[in-house]
C-alpha cells in the first residue's frame, strides 16, 4: 500500500505559496491509517523504549495507537492550561511567534527512554521543544517518529543528535 495515495496536497494553505500536506484522507481510511501505525510499530518493536510522548494535537493521532500497539505509556505534551496537575513547561520560538508546551511532572521518570511522535516534521521547532521538555524531566529521547517529513524545510537540523524516522518523505 502506498500511503502517498492518501496524502492530499492543498495549495496556498494556510497562506499563499505553501503546499499543505493534508493527512485527513489517510485518517479517513481505516486500512491506510492502520498500515501507517503498523509501519511505525515495526520500526520500533523490540526497542528499549519506556514511553511515547506527543505534542497536541495531531501527534496524538499517531502516538496513541502506536503506544497501544507497543504496550507503552503515552505522555501528552500540551499547551498551557490544558493539564490539570503540576507541570514542567518550556517556551520556544516558532517562525511566527512563540509557543509553549507542558508535561505533567510525573509523566516521565528520570532515566526513561522516550520516543517522540508527531504527524509531520516540518521546521522541527515543536519536536525540538518536546525533546528539551523530556530532558528537563530527566528522561532521554530515544528518537523521533513521523508519518510525513517535509525535507525541504530542514527540520532534521533542529533534531541533530536525535535519531529520526519518517514513514514518508517529501
Amino acid at each position: 500500500m502506498d500511503l502517498r495515495d492518501f496524502i492530499r496536497d492543498i495549495p496556498d494553505f494556510p497562506k499563499p505559496g505553501v503546499q499543505f500536506k493534508d493527512i485527513t484522507p489517510l485518517l479517513a481510511d481505516p486500512t491506510a491509517f492502520q498500515h501507517s501505525i503498523d509501519l511505525l510499530s515495526i520500526q520500533f518493536a523490540g526497542q528499549k523504549i519506556d514511553a511515547i510522548a506527543a505534542a497536541e494535537a495531531r501527534g496524538f493521532l499517531f502516538a496513541a495507537p502506536l503506544a497501544l500497539k507497543l504496550h507503552l505509556p503515552l505522555v501528552p505534551l500540551r499547551k498551557p492550561g490544558k493539564l490539570p496537575y503540576r507541570t514542567y513547561s518550556l517556551k520556544y520560538d516558532l517562525e511566527y511567534g512563540q509557543a509553549e508546551l507542558h508535561m505533567h511532572v510525573d509523566g516521565i521518570k528520570p532515566g526513561q527512554r522516550v520516543l517522540l511522535v508527531d504527524d509531520v516534521l516540518a521546521t522541527g521547532g515543536t519536536m525540538q521543544a518536546g525533546a528539551k521538555l523530556i530532558e528537563q524531566a530527566g528522561g532521554t529521547v530515544f528518537g523521533c517518529a513521523f508519518l510525513v517529513e517535509l525535507s525541504f524545510l530542514n527540520g532534521r537540523a533542529k533534531l541533530a543528535g536525535y535519531d529520526a524516522f519518517s514513514v514518508l518523505t517529501y
